[in-house]
């Protein structure tokens, strides 16, 4: 009597690259007269150590069989090295919104697109099932070994040299910088941005971003526009494989200032033209958003869930630095110090001409656009002061200003100095912020200014 083909237990962290969408899984059910049914099935999502969940895209057959008998059995593929599994289900309940609709919905776009099939792939909703066994079943020898998978980075390695360096950043430039050094030099991404929420207009600015032939900082991203605005609206990562229309991003639309103001408000958003592949991981502190890192490439399926999972580990520990710095306003560094010390002082030239929109703070530079909203309304103050001959200036006294309109809740004041900071020094190298001190920094103008302020 031969010994029977032991095959060790596994759990559904284990069928993982099963579900990456790119071999379709096949479901079996059955409907209440014991007559069975097999179909395939679009997309497999992973919830949780316990739950998968399934795409609901038409009322057919399958669909009617789990609304009558909720156990089915579903096979799945690994791609890498030809192994099935058979998970064994029991249909909950079907989600038409929140996070796993909103991620399934976007992961499946980029499917449809991918296979042709825009017009037909049309998440309905997310069927949510209990995982109440996994098989791995026995493998046949292959005619020829398959070959190994690319080399991949060791996550949790890189995870703690990204922790090393966010515990060693003082400020918030400095800790939005140690993240995207992570990502470009331990797991080769050429592409990515850090986005804060605006809660006051529930839009997201960018203020550090890599890879990109202008950093587009300060463009803005509404909540629920493309793979950034569901990430941070549903506080959920969201990643696709393919590319798809359907998340793309066209520049951010502005309202109108006026027909006295220039219109072209707009900060070109830095992304890829054609992006393949796209991921965006909320930042979260205290059970709320702050903003969110986003990465993406020109190639298919280049975001495994194991990135999936390490941003979200790294987006939380830059989350909760976003608000500690807000809050502990960090003492700067010798070579900060040393900068603000070699600002060159006002020379004659040809004067600035600022204007300034009091309908929502946009400030105009020789008739180009360069800000708005708070970001604005700060650089306007300290233009009035400048002016006075005054060039040291508080956070305190910023947070102080009414006029200022900083929400009282998560003013978020630290990242919208550091937007300015980098707005004027590719836009505007003449007007000068620097830190001096804690809490503290310098406003110069090297150069005359003329000052305009239009009412409309």
């Amino acid at each position: 009597m031969t010994a029977a083909l032991l095959v060790p237990a596994v759990d559904l962290g284990d069928v993982r690259p099963c579900l990456e969408g790119a071999i379709p899984a096949i479901m079996a059910t059955c409907a209440a007269d014991g007559t069975p049914n097999v179909a395939y099935i679009s997309q497999v999502y992973y919830v949780d150590e316990g739950h998968v969940s399934l795409s609901f895209q038409f009322f057919n057959k399958t669909r009617q069989n789990l609304l009558a008998n909720p156990r089915s059995t579903l096979l799945v593929l690994n791609p890498l090295n030809a192994v099935f599994y058979r998970l064994h289900l029991r249909y909950l309940r079907t989600e038409d919104s929140g996070p796993v609709f909103e991620s399934m919905k976007a992961q499946l776009a980029g499917i449809a697109s991918h296979t042709g099939m825009a017009d037909v792939f049309r998440l309905l909703g997310s069927d949510i099932h209990e995982v109440i066994e996994v098989e791995r079943l026995p493998q046949e020898p292959l005619p020829e070994a398959l070959p190994p998978p690319p080399p991949k980075p060791n996550h949790l390695a890189v995870l703690r040299r990204g922790s090393s360096r966010l515990s060693a950043a003082r400020s918030l430039g400095a800790a939005l910088d140690a993240t995207l050094d992570t990502l470009t030099q331990d797991l080769a991404v050429r592409h990515a941005m850090v986005l804060i929420l605006d809660t006051t207009t529930q839009r997201l600015y960018t203020v550090a971003s890599r890879g990109y032939e202008t950093s587009g900082v300060g463009s803005e991203i509404a909540l629920g526009d493309g793979v950034i605005g569901v990430a941070a609206r549903e506080c959920t990562p969201v990643r696709i494989m393919h590319m798809t229309s359907a998340y793309l991003y066209s520049r951010a639309m502005r309202n109108s200032l006026g027909d006295a103001q220039p219109q072209n408000t707009d900060i070109p958003y830095p992304g890829l033209p054609e992006p393949h592949s796209q991921m965006a991981v909320p930042l979260q502190s205290a059970g709320r958003v702050v903003g969110v890192l986003f990465v993406e490439s020109p190639l298919d399926m280049q975001f495994s869930f194991e990135d999936e999972d390490l941003l979200v580990a790294l987006g939380g520990q830059l989350g909760a630095a976003i608000d500690l710095m807000q809050e502990a306003e960090a003492p700067c560094t010798e070579d900060e110090v040393q900068a603000a010390a070699a600002i060159a002082p006002s020379v004659a030239g040809p004067a600035l001409r600022v204007r300034h929109y009091r309908s929502n703070d946009s400030v105009f530079i020789n008739n180009a656009y360069l800000i708005k909203g708070v970001a604005g309304a700060i650089l306007w103050k300290l233009l009035r002061h400048s002016q006075q001959g005054r060039s040291e200036f508080t956070n305190r006294e910023l947070r102080l200003d009414s006029s200022l309109r900083l929400p009282d809740v998560a003013d978020n004041l630290e990242a919208r100095l550091l937007l300015l900071h980098r707005r004027l020094a590719e836009q505007c190298p003449q007007l000068r912020i620097q830190k001096t001190g804690r809490g503290c920094f310098r406003f110069e103008a090297n150069g005359p200014v003329e000052l305009e302020d239009v009412a409309a």
